[in-house]
Protein backbone atom coordinates (compact mmCIF):
# COMPACT_ATOMS: atom_id res chain seq x y z
CA UNK A 1 0.00 0.00 0.00
CA UNK A 2 1.21 3.49 -0.76
CA UNK A 3 1.34 6.15 1.95
CA UNK A 4 -1.71 7.74 0.31
CA UNK A 5 -3.68 4.47 0.41
CA UNK A 6 -2.67 3.92 4.04
CA UNK A 7 -3.82 7.44 4.93
CA UNK A 8 -7.12 6.95 3.08
CA UNK A 9 -7.87 3.70 4.92
CA UNK A 10 -6.76 5.19 8.25
CA UNK A 11 -9.15 8.13 7.73
CA UNK A 12 -12.00 5.68 7.09
CA UNK A 13 -11.24 3.91 10.36
CA UNK A 14 -10.40 6.70 12.83
CA UNK A 15 -11.72 9.99 14.08
CA UNK A 16 -10.15 9.62 17.54
CA UNK A 17 -7.23 9.54 17.52
CA UNK A 18 -7.11 11.76 14.44
CA UNK A 19 -6.18 9.92 11.25
CA UNK A 20 -2.60 10.13 10.03
CA UNK A 21 -1.56 11.80 6.78
CA UNK A 22 0.28 10.26 3.84
CA UNK A 23 3.38 12.18 5.02
CA UNK A 24 3.05 10.55 8.46
CA UNK A 25 2.94 7.11 6.87
CA UNK A 26 5.83 7.89 4.52
CA UNK A 27 7.93 8.83 7.54
CA UNK A 28 7.18 5.57 9.32
CA UNK A 29 7.82 3.50 6.20
CA UNK A 30 11.22 5.16 5.83
CA UNK A 31 12.14 4.30 9.44
CA UNK A 32 14.33 1.16 9.45
CA UNK A 33 12.93 0.18 12.86
CA UNK A 34 9.32 0.25 11.63
CA UNK A 35 7.50 -2.53 9.83
CA UNK A 36 4.24 -2.53 7.91
CA UNK A 37 2.10 -5.61 7.34
CA UNK A 38 -0.87 -5.47 4.97
CA UNK A 39 -3.83 -7.64 4.05
CA UNK A 40 -4.62 -6.56 0.49
CA UNK A 41 -6.39 -3.23 0.59
CA UNK A 42 -8.59 -4.30 3.52
CA UNK A 43 -6.23 -3.70 6.42
CA UNK A 44 -2.78 -3.05 7.78
CA UNK A 45 -0.77 -2.93 10.97
CA UNK A 46 2.23 -0.72 11.60
CA UNK A 47 4.76 -1.30 14.33
CA UNK A 48 8.36 -0.80 15.30
CA UNK A 49 10.84 -2.73 17.36
CA UNK A 50 13.92 -1.53 19.22
CA UNK A 51 15.92 -2.59 22.27
CA UNK A 52 13.82 -5.65 23.04
CA UNK A 53 10.48 -3.88 22.85
CA UNK A 54 7.85 -3.52 20.14
CA UNK A 55 5.24 -0.84 19.79
CA UNK A 56 2.06 -1.36 17.83
CA UNK A 57 1.60 2.07 16.29
CA UNK A 58 -1.71 1.54 14.52
CA UNK A 59 -4.01 -1.17 13.23
CA UNK A 60 -6.71 -0.43 10.66
CA UNK A 61 -9.28 -2.70 9.03
CA UNK A 62 -11.72 -1.29 6.48
CA UNK A 63 -15.22 -1.01 7.96
CA UNK A 64 -16.66 -3.34 5.31
CA UNK A 65 -14.00 -6.00 6.07
CA UNK A 66 -14.45 -6.13 9.84
CA UNK A 67 -15.62 -9.15 11.85
CA UNK A 68 -13.82 -11.55 9.47
CA UNK A 69 -10.66 -12.15 11.49
CA UNK A 70 -8.37 -9.72 9.64
CA UNK A 71 -7.53 -7.73 12.74
CA UNK A 72 -6.68 -10.90 14.63
CA UNK A 73 -4.55 -12.14 11.72
CA UNK A 74 -2.68 -8.84 11.45
CA UNK A 75 -2.12 -8.77 15.20
CA UNK A 76 -0.67 -12.30 15.17
CA UNK A 77 1.62 -11.35 12.28
CA UNK A 78 2.73 -8.23 14.19
CA UNK A 79 3.64 -10.29 17.24
CA UNK A 80 5.59 -12.79 15.15
CA UNK A 81 7.48 -10.12 13.20
CA UNK A 82 8.24 -8.17 16.39
CA UNK A 83 9.71 -11.28 18.01
CA UNK A 84 11.82 -11.92 14.90
CA UNK A 85 13.19 -8.40 15.36
CA UNK A 86 14.26 -9.23 18.91
CA UNK A 87 11.29 -7.81 20.81
CA UNK A 88 10.46 -9.64 24.02
CA UNK A 89 7.50 -7.44 24.97
CA UNK A 90 4.94 -5.49 22.94
CA UNK A 91 3.09 -2.32 23.91
CA UNK A 92 0.22 -0.31 22.45
CA UNK A 93 -2.11 2.55 23.30
CA UNK A 94 -5.83 2.37 22.60
CA UNK A 95 -8.69 4.75 23.21
CA UNK A 96 -10.54 3.80 26.38
CA UNK A 97 -13.73 4.21 24.33
CA UNK A 98 -12.75 1.69 21.62
CA UNK A 99 -14.33 -1.44 23.10
CA UNK A 100 -13.94 -3.62 19.96
CA UNK A 101 -10.19 -2.92 19.77
CA UNK A 102 -9.73 -3.49 23.50
CA UNK A 103 -11.54 -6.84 23.20
CA UNK A 104 -9.30 -7.84 20.27
CA UNK A 105 -6.10 -6.95 22.12
CA UNK A 106 -7.20 -8.66 25.34
CA UNK A 107 -8.12 -11.81 23.40
CA UNK A 108 -4.54 -11.80 22.04
CA UNK A 109 -3.06 -11.71 25.54
CA UNK A 110 -2.54 -7.98 26.04
CA UNK A 111 -3.27 -6.65 29.53
CA UNK A 112 -3.57 -3.15 30.91
CA UNK A 113 -0.33 -1.77 32.31
CA UNK A 114 -1.10 1.94 32.37
CA UNK A 115 -3.44 4.82 31.67
CA UNK A 116 -2.76 8.10 29.87
CA UNK A 117 -5.46 10.52 31.03
CA UNK A 118 -6.80 12.81 28.32
CA UNK A 119 -4.27 11.46 25.80
CA UNK A 120 -6.51 11.72 22.73
CA UNK A 121 -8.63 14.65 21.62
CA UNK A 122 -11.91 13.90 19.86
CA UNK A 123 -13.10 16.15 17.00
CA UNK A 124 -15.54 17.67 19.52
CA UNK A 125 -12.60 18.75 21.69
CA UNK A 126 -13.37 16.19 24.39
CA UNK A 127 -10.27 14.57 25.91
CA UNK A 128 -10.27 10.74 25.94
CA UNK A 129 -8.06 8.47 28.02
CA UNK A 130 -5.72 5.97 26.41
CA UNK A 131 -5.16 2.55 27.90
CA UNK A 132 -1.60 1.25 27.71
CA UNK A 133 -1.60 -2.48 27.07
CA UNK A 134 1.31 -4.91 26.94
CA UNK A 135 2.13 -8.57 26.54
CA UNK A 136 5.20 -10.75 26.49
CA UNK A 137 6.16 -12.18 23.11
CA UNK A 138 7.27 -15.68 22.28
CA UNK A 139 10.76 -16.01 20.79
CA UNK A 140 10.68 -15.97 16.97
Amino acid sequence: MTPEALADLHARCFKTPPPWSAADFAGFIADPLAFLLVEGDAGFILGRAIAGEAELLTLAVAPEARRRGLGRKLLARFQYQASLRGAERAFLEVSAENAPAIALYESAGFTRVGLRRGYYQAPSGQRIDALVLARDLQPG
